[in-house]
């Protein structure tokens, strides 16, 4: 897409301030959270409305959580145009009028909240606190918590063990609701996926970062450290996954069952490895946008394949 020649709040506009490419993201914690409902239900137990009321609302928190970044960002002069090193955004691109942003940032919290609500029939009147907690951080961290150097915990947090436990919890009957340790173990799993998005990210504005007082889990702990981090988070996270399949078909007979936990392990060790030797290789500028891509290519391939995993090794 051309973004050269966009007109000021147009629909373009919009679609870029969103960042897509963001979705999946929020999709991979939901995705991995049905698949272990569709497991201990099977498929005529397994209600399919919670399901898509949590990919919905996954997606619109992202939007929003996007709109925020890009208007608060943007009044506190992170996202200028002469020392961003990221992808542009919306709003200090002038695509996007600040007046405008606060308006969608209304209309998709508004709309969250709506997608929502009707949660609260299959999960319990405290799916409201679920949300408003959703709500208040999807703020908190580009206002406040992303200075402190806790971004990696509310990754950890609200890409992790919310949306994967919510997930199951809603989508499972109400004589079975709980939360297993398997899958509050695959949560962590999955919320340790997403931080390597988040380490490459602020491994590349490292400098922008310390010079803004952004203290970020990366500029703490500097460089060297970080790719260190950024390797082990993305190796644990698939090794728990794989422990957690192996133990499911312990019992099974057939080799290719039992080789299929592996076989998506050996998938995203490889594809991970090759991300990280390129970004110590790139070390620093722009070009790290490339190893932003293919981080979020391996997170997409990890949601997709451990999904299917777990669903496979059920029948």
């Amino acid at each position: 897409m051309n973004e050269k020649h966009i007109t000021t709040n147009s629909l373009k506009a919009w679609f870029l301030a969103a960042r897509p490419k963001t979705l999946s993201g929020a999709a991979v914690p939901v995705l991995i959270g049905m698949a272990f409902a569709y497991k201990d239900t099977g498929i005529d137990s397994f209600q399919i409305l919670p399901a898509i009321l949590c990919l919905l609302f996954a997606w619109v928190m992202q939007i929003d959580s996007n709109f925020i970044n890009d208007y608060f960002d943007c009044i506190h002069g992170n996202d200028n145009k002469e020392k961003r090193l990221g992808p542009q955004r919306a709003c200090s691109e002038g695509w996007i009028t600040l007046k405008a942003m606060k308006i969608g940032i209304a209309i998709t919290t508004v709309l969250g909240c709506f997608i929502g609500l009707p949660l609260i029939i299959y999960g319990g009147i405290e799916m409201i606190l679920v949300g408003a907690m959703c709500v208040l951080f999807a703020f908190l961290y580009t206002t406040k918590l992303s200075y402190l150097g806790l971004g990696d915990l509310l990754v950890l947090v609200f890409f992790g063990i919310v949306p994967v436990c919510l997930t199951y919890y809603v989508i499972m009957p109400d004589n079975g609701q709980t939360i297993t340790l398997e899958v509050f173990l695959a949560s962590i799993s999955c919320g340790l996926v997403i931080d390597t998005l988040l380490l490459v990210n602020n491994y590349r504005d490292r400098d922008n970062d310390k010079r803004d007082g952004k203290n970020t889990l990366v500029v703490r702990i500097g460089e060297k450290a970080t790719e260190k981090v950024y390797y082990s988070v993305g190796i644990v996270a698939a090794l728990i996954m794989s422990i957690i399949q192996q133990n499911n078909i312990y019992n099974y007979n057939d080799i290719w069952i039992k080789c299929i936990p592996t076989g998506v392990f050996l998938i995203y060790f490889v594809l991970h490895t090759m991300t990280w030797r390129r970004m110590k290789k790139i070390n620093h500028g722009k070009e790290l946008n490339k190893m932003l891509g293919q981080t979020s290519k391996n997170m997409i391939v990890f949601g997709i394949l451990e999904s299917l995993s777990i669903v496979i090794t059920s029948l």
